[in-house]
């Protein structure tokens, strides 16, 4: 299987540092600036990018989240207008890594084999479905390994070494490691958990380990990113879109709130392992 994501983390190797993850919801607040956010992502330092499908019942998902969320199902985003946003943007870049992020339900509804077909077209990368256990592989993992695309699985501080190797059968891509119990957006509070989490992770695969949940600013950037493969900020940028918002609508500024952010955690980035 050939997607983006793995010559996208030898590049960021090369260059010394972990890659940037950058999550935006499909939508949010409206198709059109969802567009331009997404576009832009790229230029302000994303190396590879979450677009989440926005789903009515996010039960891994914090407050910020949700309200990306709802905010996308009111102003009308479908699973074809995702599908539609990624191939849009191919024929922009044909180089970033894009994953498709959320839960089960909206592409059960769209049909498995019809999604992954559609997905696999517009130029989809990798997958990662947060309610869909090892146990379920046959449902989703395996026809989207088939398909081509990668299955990105979540490990969490409560999987311990009896059940790393289920989670980590049939993965591809990377291992998104969950920094804390709970949901998105809260803070960390033990920081060399999260790092001895993440090595022991690494001694029983050769994927790249990113590390997710929690990371808000730069000096967050710098110091999850020290033993990891990469880091992911979701919460932060939905935060960004909201706080641009004038009456629920975007402004001129949204789509510059997001890339000044993500251009700062950038910075954090690259600096993340001369900090080690």
């Amino acid at each position: 299987m050939t997607t983006r994501i793995p010559a996208r983390f030898q590049k960021c190797a090369a260059e010394g540092r972990p890659a940037l993850v950058a999550y935006t919801m499909a939508g949010d607040p409206d198709l059109a600036t969802a567009q331009a956010i997404l576009e832009a992502l790229p230029g302000a330092g994303a190396d590879i990018i979450e677009l989440g499908m926005p789903f009515s019942d996010p039960m891994a998902d914090g407050p910020g989240v949700q309200a990306a969320g709802q905010r996308a199902l009111a102003a009308g985003q479908t699973m074809k207008k995702t599908l539609a946003m990624v191939e849009a943007f191919r024929r922009k870049d044909d180089e970033t890594p894009v994953v498709l992020m959320g839960y089960y339900n909206p592409i059960y509804i769209f049909g498995v084999d019809a999604f992954l077909s559609a997905a696999k077209a517009a130029g989809v990368d990798g997958l990662i479905v947060v309610d869909l256990p090892p146990e379920e592989d046959a449902e989703l993992c395996i026809p989207a390994l088939e398909a081509g695309l990668n299955f990105i699985r979540l490990a969490t501080p409560t999987t311990d070494d009896a059940r790393l190797p289920a989670v980590l059968n049939n993965t591809s891509g990377f291992v998104y490691y969950v920094s804390m119990t709970g949901i998105t957006g809260a803070s960390i509070k033990n920081h060399a958990a999260v790092g001895e989490a993440v090595t022991r992770i690494k001694s029983h695969t050769d994927l790249p380990v990113v590390v997710g949940f929690g990371i808000k600013t730069a000096d967050d950037a710098a110091r999850m990113g020290r033993d990891s493969d990469g880091i992911a900020v979701g919460t932060a940028i939905c935060n960004a879109v909201l706080g641009s918002l004038e009456n629920g609508k975007a402004t001129a500024g949204t789509v510059a709130a997001v890339t000044t952010l993500v251009a700062g955690l950038s910075s954090g980035v690259k600096r993340a392992k001369a900090a080690a």
